[in-house]
């Protein structure tokens, strides 16, 4: 049955952009010949990663009551099923990490991450939200005091080698890695207040879109506002001066999960890819606001036969692990297509197609399969 009783299509239909961007920044051109992003970095860079976590959050409070949070034994079970789904996520990005890519994995946080918000699973959305909030502002403070107390980041993404040093590995996952899990665990709780919402109809989706677009804009704002200053400029490039312009141009490229480890408490007040600052927390969380209400509105004002095709199209989002972890291995030099720009549109097709041929076949993905197992036994155990 491809559309299953109480599937939310426009979660899938908003996680397959979450990885369709994904891909862009992985194969696509990130920069103009004079130096300036290209529209789909801009669009995509930064933002289609944090879409995925917030997506997560809001299918860890699907998952676990929805609107109504379980309790008792029934969340301690849903607890345990997802602690080691989140030990199964991380052990297949170990794996992926060890290939040759070139690639950030983004699993083995993402693992992280889950663990991160068993804590919050019997909460609200207002309660969520609030946390979502206050982690926004206080995590990236955390991080920027205690990251020049911890090893060096890993060279490259974790693998398996990589727990050879479980110190310098906890100290990457958590604060100094590209996908950093306790700045990152404010997407998490954001997307699980969402999750804990009747997302139904379209007036709520429309009020996302609203509100996203709002948080996104005041965010990126009120942080140019700031590094207009030229004292705050001038503790963000202390060894040379530039002009707000030259500012913007640097602060364009990622930062790769943390502003410069040591460096002045100003770099908080930036917007940048991959910086979890305050206000790049904010203007993703919006981001992700604005193209989950958009997704959720188009699946619930088009017919049923347009239900239909867009759970077909979007089957890739409801097989996301799947469908990842294929992507992760055709970036090998080993596996068709060439990493190309030009061959983009195959990697496209390779999700897009694995996606439906299982959204057609009423079947869930391979990993999803294997790595949901043990929710589904915890919930059927006496």
């Amino acid at each position: 049955m491809i559309l299953r009783p109480g599937r939310l299509v426009g979660v899938d239909l908003a996680r397959m952009v979450a990885l369709l961007g994904m891909m862009a920044t992985h194969v696509l051109e990130g920069h103009t010949a004079t130096g300036g992003l290209t529209t789909v970095q801009w669009l995509a860079g930064g933002r289609a990663s944090a879409l995925f976590a917030v997506l997560a959050g809001v299918s860890l409070a699907l998952i676990t009551g929805g609107t109504t949070p379980q309790a008792g034994r029934d969340l301690g079970r849903s607890a345990a099923g997802i602690a080691v789904r989140a030990i199964l996520i991380a052990l297949i990005g170990l794996a992926l990490g060890g290939l040759e890519t070139g690639l950030a994995i983004i699993l083995t946080y993402y693992g992280v991450l889950f663990l991160l918000g068993l804590p919050f699973l019997r909460l609200r959305a207002l309660p969520l939200a609030a946390l979502a909030a206050g982690w926004v502002l206080i995590a990236p403070v955390v991080s920027h005091l205690v990251r020049p107390e911890l090893p060096d980041r890993l060279g490259g993404s974790p693998d398996f080698a990589s727990l050879a040093e479980p110190g310098q590995l906890l100290a990457h996952l958590l604060f100094t890695g590209t996908y950093p899990a306790v700045p990152w665990l404010a997407y998490l709780l954001a997307g699980m207040a969402l999750g804990r919402t009747d997302l139904r109809g379209w007036r709520k989706p429309l009020r996302l879109v609203g509100w996203g677009a709002v948080l996104a804009v005041m965010a990126t704002a009120v942080s140019r506002l700031c590094t207009a200053d030229p004292g705050i400029r001038g503790a963000l490039f202390p060894f040379r001066t530039v002009t707000h312009e030259q500012a913007l141009r640097v602060l364009q490229d990622s930062l790769h999960g943390s502003p410069p480890t040591g460096a002045a408490w100003q770099w908080l007040l930036v917007v940048s890819p991959h910086s979890a600052t305050p206000f790049d927390l904010a203007q993703t969380i919006g981001s992700a606001l604005v193209v989950l209400g958009l997704s959720l509105i188009l699946v619930d004002v088009v017919p049923r036969q347009g239900k239909v095709a867009l759970a077909v199209v979007a089957g890739a989002g409801a097989i996301p692990l799947t469908a990842y972890t294929v992507h992760v291995i055709t970036k090998t030099e080993q596996v068709w297509p060439s990493e190309s720009p030009d061959n983009f549109g195959w990697y496209v097709a390779i999700v897009l197609g694995l996606g439906a041929v299982f959204a057609l076949a009423g079947r869930r993905g391979p990993l999803e399969a294997i790595v949901g197992w043990p929710g589904r036994w915890f919930r059927h155990s006496d």
